[in-house]
């Protein structure tokens, strides 16, 4: 028997007036899983998550926790938590007294409240700032206390929306590897919202990418990469060069200039506009066209730009022919890691590496 998921939608749809927030949405989230919601802002993923959460109720559909539905349980009788991007940490209170307060307000006698507030505090690194107030923690440490004061209530489910949003670049990268660690750890399922898509793949099991209202693809971090399900996943989900085009054959296209390339096609059999990717990483760069002879798609060019970015290089290309740009990416190591602006250089990509979608 299939073990049954910690979270289900079917069809889940939130309308405010004429407005369609939420458009059908079906996806479930295995227990000790860690999902992501990605997507642009108004995309409707914040509403998606209210509505889990118990603060919003589906115009259509429903939402079940291990089974049980949540048609009309308010949010305060549902088994999850909520991490918000302000934290919502009481100031005036110390770290153990913050973290306390759900079991406090739960009616959780002392004893046990103290001893399960000093071993949350000791699986996230805090024991020794239990008497602190949160006024004198770190940004890190107080992701830790609003993750703490949620997960010593046990919950089923903790949501959390764009937590990371309000942290400086370099903790962001920390937490992020901080964050997973703690999920695996404690194997509570984690449902994360972000518009960072770097945030998402790091970190997650499963990602939804939203536009819309509505799920383009779900899948594996890996799967949406290396086989995205729409021009939108495609150019959201990573960084890519993106040219408008027209189809001249099912796995063919041409630019506007003129070149063209060979790919591979996603979706039907099509005719007219397309849309072309190339990941940078994917385009190998050399001195001489010969050393290409192998990639199905090659061009010759001039560097127009380079922009070191410590073990790599982007270098900014333009085509001889067709005249179009695009982004590779450039080991510091190699015959061509002293380019500079203005080097005449040979540059192409594989078919499998080109993705075409009808426009």
């Amino acid at each position: 028997m299939a073990e049954i998921a910690d979270l289900s939608l079917a069809r889940v749809t939130k309308r405010f007036g004429a407005h369609v927030a939420v458009d059908a949405v079906d996806f479930s989230a295995a227990r000790g899983a860690f999902f992501s919601i990605l997507g642009p802002s108004g995309c409707g993923k914040t509403t998606l998550m209210r509505m889990i959460a118990g603060f919003e109720m589906p115009s259509e559909g429903d939402i079940a926790i291990r089974g049980a539905s949540m048609a009309g349980v308010p949010a305060n009788r549902r088994p999850v938590n909520m991490v918000f991007q302000n934290l919502a940490l009481f100031p005036t209170m110390t770290v153990g007294e913050n973290v306390a307060y759900g079991l406090d307000c739960r009616g959780v006698a002392r004893g046990e409240r103290e001893a399960r507030v000093r071993r949350i505090l000791g699986r996230v690194g805090l024991a020794d700032f239990i008497d602190r107030r949160v006024t004198q923690l770190s940004g890190g440490q107080r992701q830790r206390v609003a993750i703490a004061r949620c997960l010593v209530l046990e919950p089923t489910i903790l949501l959390l929306d764009e937590p990371l949003g309000a942290l400086d670049l370099k903790l962001r990268e920390h937490m992020k590897i901080e964050l997973k660690r703690l999920q695996a750890d404690f194997n509570t399922t984690f449902v994360y919202i972000t518009h960072d898509q770097s945030e998402a793949l790091v970190m997650s099991d499963q990602v939804a990418v939203m536009n819309r209202g509505r799920f383009e693809q779900v899948g594996s971090p890996r799967e949406l990469y290396r086989d995205p399900a729409s021009a939108f996943v495609a150019g959201f989900v990573g960084d890519a060069n993106r040219w408008p085009a027209e189809f001249e054959a099912p796995n063919r296209v041409r630019l506007s200039g003129g070149a063209t390339v060979a790919g591979r096609r996603f979706g039907p059999p099509s005719a007219g506009p397309a849309t072309c990717f190339v990941r940078p990483e994917s385009v190998a760069l050399a001195p001489s066209a010969e050393a290409l002879s192998a990639l199905e798609n090659r061009y010759s060019g001039k560097v127009v730009s380079v922009l070191f970015d410590g073990a790599n290089s982007t270098l900014l290309v333009r085509a001889d022919a067709g005249g179009f740009e695009l982004r590779a990416t450039l080991p510091q190591t190699g015959a061509l890691a002293g380019v500079e602006k203005g080097a005449a250089v040979h540059f192409g990509w594989s078919a499998e590496a080109a993705r075409i979608f009808a426009a």
